[in-house]
């Protein structure tokens, strides 16, 4: 795609656009069963994820002090104590929930740190705020990454109340820019929940596409789409 032109400040998407390079967190989950051999299938796997989102968003499970490898452990818990309560596995036990959350850390640092140069190189040259529906604890996510400086402010779903697709979630990122939509380019790995209701402000978009949740996720398209984290400063900077 061309460059972008006009641009004079950034908002970014976390969760999937800065620590699983555009692949859904499920997957990345899905490998860390597979890493420690927890027998169970795909389909029973997707129930579990399913499950622990839903019980993480009715229940505040997630504090705010807690950091990525904190949450993920409390998140594979949960996960695995519902396929004991299904009959699908015989246990919780402490070494397989370590281990799937281990592994799991373990390639979100990879992909924080393959996208530090990025974050790097944008920051100098623009502000950036940080726009993400989380667990009420993304701050404490990026100061563990070391990730905080990059980021003039960060907007976070469980602290505002709005989840994305609103567009109100960019809306508050766009007015802390203190600019005008038209000048703010939003890069994000969803279509339905960064790049949409981004378009619908008025932004700028880039869409990091990776696997996606569903069938009609990998096979939607856009103009703006690009493969990697990597390829932003070609078309910004």
């Amino acid at each position: 795609m061309n460059k972008l032109h006009n641009i004079t400040g950034v908002i970014f998407d976390y969760g999937g656009t800065i620590d699983s390079r555009a692949i859904h967190w499920s997957e990345i989950l899905w490998a860390g069963y597979q890493y420690m051999e927890v027998p169970v299938t795909k389909e029973q796997f997707r129930e579990c994820y399913v499950h622990a989102e839903r019980e993480l968003a009715r229940v505040r499970h997630i504090l705010p002090n807690d950091d990525f490898l904190d949450l993920l452990r409390k998140k594979v818990n949960i996960e695995l104590d519902y396929l004991v309560s299904a009959g699908i596995i015989t246990c919780n036990d402490e070494v397989t929930s370590e281990g799937i959350a281990q592994y799991c850390y373990k390639q979100a640092r990879e992909c924080v740190e393959e996208a530090r140069p990025v974050l790097e190189a944008l920051s100098q040259r623009y502000p950036m705020m940080l726009v993400s529906n989380f667990y009420g604890n993304v701050d404490s996510v990026l100061r563990d990454f070391d990730l905080r400086r990059y980021f003039k402010g960060v907007i976070e779903s469980a602290v505002v109340g709005v989840r994305k697709p609103n567009p109100t979630l960019f809306r508050l990122g766009v007015d802390a820019l203190e600019m005008d939509a038209s000048n703010v380019v939003v890069i994000g790995d969803s279509l339905t929940k960064d790049i949409i209701p981004a378009e619908s402000l008025g932004c700028q978009v880039l869409w990091i596409k990776g696997k996606g949740w569903t069938s009609d996720e990998d096979a939607a398209t856009h103009p703006s789409t690009i493969t990697s984290i990597l390829q932003v400063p070609d078309l910004v900077l």
